[in-house]
């Protein structure tokens, strides 16, 4: 009598890597995903990882499909950790269908319900020459699970370490052939049994994270300066324009605090460049005086902010919707401002490019919000269309009777910058009349409040609408915000109610005139949030009237998974 696979999974698997920082653990992510890809298969990684260098215990999960993934998952069904105590890390995430493989001496919980096969990867690594090659035995063992061809992992590989010593090579070459033979012979036993087909078109996507996607869209939105402290989890995105600073023609300032950086920041757009400054929430929180004088002098400003749980240091590594009141509400004094939270890797994109047009021709701060999970989650995704990345300067060459601040009937004044035509322009961070040359008229006073706000009247008609997924009719709406839509997605698919959509906003405000017309036909509304006041909701409340009274909120540090909804939906339900 045959036995029963030890793993059995089809349309998609997860698998769990788990050790200390500085085990190799994303180098294996790395190879793996990319060699994934290239064999057709459609990829999401993402990864939770502690706040040190070297220890700890950190994992990535990556789930490989026929069709599109784009969500976590608590499902493992392939665990490997990479050294001893790494599966007590995960084990809430362990079930009777996982199978892990794992040293001999690495099964050291007591889960007498998990599945497990014994690999000595070191042990094998040591007689190939070195035990750093165990990590590409396990490369090698599960490529040869998911029927990854053979010769075009070895290629990978020879390309990835291209350039290095040659020993080095031929060493890592044997450790991906050898964990492949363990792979095969696993397979042919009927161990494992995996039905994912490939698809060719997967070969032609991108596979890129969230911050490359905010980085791409900055560019596609005209960007050439940066100003920027490196923080938790922003960072990325300083990173990336400073490798793509030549090519692009960015000048990339790491600045000696956040307040210098946004600063300079005002300083390129006075000075007629595109400029950005990208912090997370403790280093936005110095920012704000910078902030106000944005609003004074109606200088365009875009501000990339990456969340992460606080307050004060938190946890600088983890992820949370924890900073949108921060962000609304950031600044002495009142003035308009647009805030961007994009749930796709194709919204993340699209928005930024559209905070520097927003930014440039309203002339206010615009924010793109993201946090640690979106911006270290990534995926295959087509490729971005830049056929209408057209950058449109909106500053004017200046006469000699130049006024910067003139008073007009929208509130947009021409922005001029110096020695671009005649005029002077003027910026000051005190109130000015219309020259921007310092005032006490109070009736000036009120007239140039008035004219900064005007501009928010404007912005009113620019609000991109939610999105309702997936029917237009329902009985039960769920508002969700920034990285949480394909997760979202993903429990309601799985739910499979027909009674049953979601709402979710890529901007956050201003909020469509119209919001409380969309409520109108839901017998139930649910907002879900990664903070424990449930911001958003308040927000909505303050601008509709309306109260939510069901609240979905996660405040741990982790993103919701695909599962956690889907129950927490079902108890809301009954």
């Amino acid at each position: 009598m045959q036995k029963e696979p030890l793993l059995q999974v089809t349309g998609d698997i997860s698998i769990v890597l788990c050790g200390q920082a500085g085990t190799g653990i994303q180098t294996v992510e790395q190879l793996l995903v990319r060699i994934f890809q290239r064999s057709g298969y459609h990829i999401f990684a993402t990864k939770e990882y502690m706040s040190r260098v070297r220890g700890g215990t950190n994992s990535t999960t990556i789930r490989v499909g026929s069709t599109p993934v784009q969500a976590l998952v608590d499902r493992i069904d392939l665990l490997i950790p990479l050294n001893k105590g790494s599966i007590g890390h995960v084990q809430h995430r362990i079930s009777s269908e996982t199978l892990i493989l794992c040293e001999p001496d690495h099964f050291d919980v007591d889960l007498p319900q998990a599945r497990h096969v014994e690999v000595p990867f070191t042990q094998i690594a040591e007689e190939i020459g070195n035990k750093l090659f165990s990590n590409i035995v396990a490369v090698g063992l599960v490529g040869a699970l998911l029927s990854v061809d053979l010769s075009l992992m070895t290629d990978f590989i020879r390309e990835r370490f291209a350039g290095k010593d040659e020993v080095l090579i031929s060493g890592n070459v044997q450790a991906l052939e050898k964990g492949y033979e363990i792979g095969i012979e696993q397979v042919r036993a009927k161990t494992v049994q995996i039905q994912i087909q490939p698809d060719d078109a997967v070969k032609d996507d991108m596979l890129i994270n969230g911050v490359e996607a905010v980085g791409l869209g900055t560019l596609a939105g005209g960007c050439n300066f940066i100003g920027a402290y490196p923080m938790s989890p922003s960072t990325g995105l300083l990173t990336f324009l400073a490798q793509h600073a030549d090519q692009f023609g960015v000048l990339v300032e790491q600045a000696e605090d956040e307040i210098a950086g946004i600063n300079m920041a005002l300083g390129a757009w006075y000075a007629g460049a595109r400029a950005i400054a990208s912090s997370s929430g403790g280093g936005f929180a110095l920012m704000t005086e910078g902030l106000s004088l944005a609003g004074m002098i109606e200088s365009p400003l875009v501000v990339h902010l990456a969340q992460r749980p606080g307050p004060a240091t938190g946890l600088p590594t983890r992820t949370g919707q924890e900073d949108l009141n921060l962000v609304l509400y950031a600044g002495h004094g009142e003035y308009p401002r647009a805030i961007f939270a994009p749930g796709t890797l194709q919204q993340a994109y699209d928005l930024t490019a559209r905070a520097f047009d927003l930014a440039d021709r309203y002339q206010i701060p615009v924010f793109v919000m993201t946090d640690q999970y979106f911006v270290d989650t990534y995926y295959n995704t087509p490729r971005f269309d830049v056929s209408e990345s057209d950058v449109e300067h909106q500053f004017v060459k200046t006469t000699k009777d130049y006024r910067r601040f003139a008073l007009t009937e929208d509130g947009l004044s021409p922005r001029g910058i110096p020695g671009h035509g005649d005029g002077l322009v003027v910026a000051d961070s005190d109130e000015h009349d219309e020259h921007g040359h310092i005032t006490e008229d109070l009736d000036i006073r009120v007239r140039m409040v008035n004219k900064r706000l005007a501009r928010g009247k404007l912005l009113n008609q620019e609000v991109i609408e939610p999105t309702l997924w997936p029917n237009k009719e329902f009985k039960s709406l769920v508002l969700c915000w920034g990285s949480t839509l394909p997760v979202v997605q993903e429990a309601l698919t799985m739910l499979a109610r027909d009674d049953i959509s979601l709402l979710h906003f890529a901007q956050v405000w201003p909020l469509p005139q119209n919001l409380k017309d969309r409520f109108a036909q839901a017998e139930k509304l649910i907002c879900l949030e990664g903070n424990a006041t449930g911001q958003f909701a308040v927000i909505v409340k303050q601008q509709t009237g309306v109260d939510i009274q069901e609240k979905i909120l996660k405040y741990n540090g982790l993103q919701f998974t695909v599962e956690e909804i889907t129950a927490s939906l079902k108890k809301i339900y009954g």
